[in-house]
């Protein structure tokens, strides 16, 4: 059974589907922890589900790098088999990426190498382009530069905004990564091997 962390900073929709998921005794991966950057409206989910969540607030660290030692400090103590980014508005310092490094994975809303960073649906509308899409990823130290684990294309419609795309895109995020990480769970996904494959 593989023991899964996750880290957010908002209302956790990815979260709540990968907490379904994992409720169903088939799916063969487990939340243990739900860690967030300050105090979450998506720590709610984890407790409803009856998950231990924790908050590591970065506003009382002098520094990114002294707020993510100590979440590091958290999740050495858990010690996950993966860590998933779910929504966590926080670029993590090298130092923790390559502590864990490959077990971390990221959802995107764009079909990457498209369109990465903080706004992927706005600079899509942005773009004018006929399609955008979903990703999951292995998180390196670049930015939404990590190995591709899966991926959608998703139709930009006529009259949509910002709102509306991104509406459609969730579901497809929330699909992709309930997929991955049941596939990581299993060894369909060798995080190893993908790590070491160009994005």
């Amino acid at each position: 059974m593989l023991s899964v962390a996750v880290l957010i900073s908002g209302t956790g929709s990815n979260l709540r589907a990968l907490l379904e998921a994992a409720n169903d005794p088939a799916y063969p991966a487990r939340v243990v922890a739900v860690g967030a950057d300050r105090d979450a409206a998506g720590l709610a989910h984890a407790d409803e589900f009856g998950i231990p969540g924790f908050v590591v607030p970065f506003r009382e660290y002098t520094s990114r790098e002294e707020w993510a030692e100590e979440l590091g400090r958290r999740l050495d103590e858990l010690q996950p088999d993966l860590i998933v980014l779910s929504g966590l508005m926080r670029l993590l310092p090298a130092a923790l990426v390559a502590r864990w490094q490959p077990r971390i994975i990221n959802t995107h809303p764009a079909f990457l190498p498209e369109f990465p960073g903080a706004h992927g649906v706005r600079d899509a509308l942005a773009a004018g382009v006929p399609e955008t899409g979903a990703s999951v990823i292995v998180v390196d130290d670049g930015v939404d530069t990590g190995p591709i684990l899966a991926q959608e294309r998703i139709p930009v419609l006529p009259g949509d905004t910002e709102e509306t795309l991104h509406d459609r895109i969730k579901p497809v995020e929330r699909r992709l990564l309930i997929d991955v990480v049941r596939r990581i769970a299993t060894g369909d996904i060798d995080l190893a091997r993908s790590s070491r494959q160009p994005a």
